[in-house]
């Protein structure tokens, strides 16, 4: 397998953009990745899409062609790729493996959805989707309802309390505070994130992530580049929670990490920064012990300790996070790309970590049926 080098990231801001569409979007990032690698769209050789549900949200299908086209990338294959919100994720390692393994040279990896065209309540429809809907959804199960279910769980479990999941939503506030394409720049207290507005027990509207229109873009090269894809992988588990032996691990976050350090040579100890699925706080807590960074149950207190602050031991979703930056679910996992690349290039502003060269990122689908991780290093 060839080495694989980030050539160029692009992103639009995160937020409820009404003046944009699904292809502007799209069109817009993957423009921006293509002119900060410094190349021409007629040098691309594959477009790979992610998009968790564009039919549903603005009615149109066949997206990859119909974006790229207008970016000005034809003749070559374009394939949309659908993993609930690991959409991106994993349209971002399949096109690791085209360039790896010699079918590529040069890819183009875009992630994009607009949420904002639907009621809240049809969001949350279309989000269930993702879910096992012949059980989950039937049962009127959303996605909140079931990660307050395994929050409740962890907290029986583990002793996790509300005031650790609200640590981790002040945190990623704080940084989404700080980064000019967040889509939530407002800075919350402990106090403001335990008096929020209840939406599933023990979940408020605090430990729950936005509903965001937006894109971002990669390009994936052969050539020598500063920021090399180290390790990756992708796994994959039960998508219905009943069907999981426990709902406090999630097994394909496990298996993704495990594999993903054993492709780069490292342990979670040599990461010096990480961008983490915080889709629900308690999914950021969890996914600090299943990918070895802490031990089990241990995820919210080192988050309440400072730990997995800026200028912490392990500084986690500098960007702010789903929590904050918002999550345009098929633009996520390569926007966590994208604020990897931004940290290890030193140009992160205010929210720039002092030890950047290896980065990790996290990307979940569902309440854990797909995860792929990501280890980029300083080349």
């Amino acid at each position: 397998m060839r080495s694989v080098a980030v050539a160029g990231i692009g992103k639009t801001p995160f937020g409820a953009l009404t003046a944009e569409n699904i292809r502007s979007l799209a069109v817009t990032a993957s423009r921006k990745a293509l002119s900060d690698a410094g190349i021409e769209p007629g040098q691309v050789e594959a477009f790979y899409l992610g998009n968790f549900a564009g039919p549903s949200f603005v009615g149109q299908n066949h997206l990859a062609p119909y974006i790229a086209a207008e970016t000005g990338i034809t003749g070559v294959p374009c394939t949309r790729f659908e993993a609930a919100c690991a959409s991106s994720g994993a349209a971002f390692f399949h096109a690791w493996s085209a360039v790896a393994s010699g079918i590529y040279d040069t890819v183009l990896v875009t992630g994009v959805e607009k949420m904002t065209s639907q009621t809240t309540p049809r969001v949350a429809e279309i989000l269930a989707g993702a879910g096992d809907t012949a059980g989950e959804m039937r049962a009127g199960a959303t996605f909140p309802a079931l990660f307050a279910m395994i929050a409740t769980r962890h907290m029986y479990e583990f002793g996790t309390t509300r005031e650790h999941l609200a640590a981790v939503a002040v945190k990623n506030h704080a940084n989404g505070a700080l980064n000019p394409d967040a889509h939530l720049r407002k800075r919350i207290t402990i106090e403001q994130a335990l008096a929020g507005k209840p939406v599933s027990t023990p979940l408020t509207v605090y430990d729950c992530s936005l509903v965001s229109d937006g894109a971002a873009a990669v390009v994936l090269t052969s050539k020598p580049g500063a920021v090399r894809v180290a390790g990756i992988a992708q796994t994959s588990d039960h998508v219905a929670l009943d069907r999981k032996a426990t709902i406090t691990t999630f097994p394909a976050v496990r298996a993704a990490g495990e594999k993903a350090c054993r492709m780069a040579g490292v342990t979670p100890q040599d990461i010096d920064f990480a961008e983490i699925h915080d889709c629900f706080t308690i999914a950021e807590i969890i996914a600090l012990e299943d990918l070895g960074f802490v031990p089990k149950g241990q995820g919210g207190p080192f988050t309440a300790a400072g730990h997995t602050a800026l200028n912490g031991r392990l500084p986690v979703n500098t960007s702010g996070g789903l929590k904050s930056k918002g999550h345009p679910v098929g633009a996520t996992g390569v926007a966590q790309i994208c604020d990897l690349v931004l940290q290890m290039r030193g140009q992160a502003g205010e929210r720039q970590v002092e030890r950047h060269r290896r980065g990790l990122a996290q990307n979940l689908g569902g309440s854990g049926a797909t995860c792929v991780v990501t280890i980029l290093e300083a080349a």
